[in-house]
């Protein structure tokens, strides 16, 4: 089954640590499928936001213990990719009015 390029990138995550690597590295943090591969979040990437992907780096976040009274659960495991562009490409829906 060949997935969606949407399907792919659930979220972008704007987080303080995610717009430092944005200033510093020309990086950008999604929230991303856990079975998609680097190479799939490349090529999703460079399809929705029409840029030209330089490197992927991916971490697979394991969900936090929650309990609710006496009741125990987990939140669900997640994966986050940090894209990192090629100088002088930027996505646009990330820029900060300033």
């Amino acid at each position: 089954m060949s997935k969606n390029s949407r399907e792919i990138i659930i979220q972008p995550l704007i987080t303080e640590k995610g717009t430092h690597i944005t200033e510093d590295a020309n990086g950008y943090l999604f929230k991303v499928r856990r079975d998609s591969n680097k190479i799939e979040i490349k090529h999703a990437v460079e399809e929705i936001f029409d840029v030209k992907v330089k490197k992927v780096n991916t971490i697979y976040c394991k969900g936090k213990p929650k309990s609710l009274g006496r009741y125990v659960g987990r939140r669900p495991n997640w994966k986050k990719a940090i894209v990192y562009l090629e100088s002088g490409e930027s996505i646009k829906e990330f820029q900060v009015m300033k």
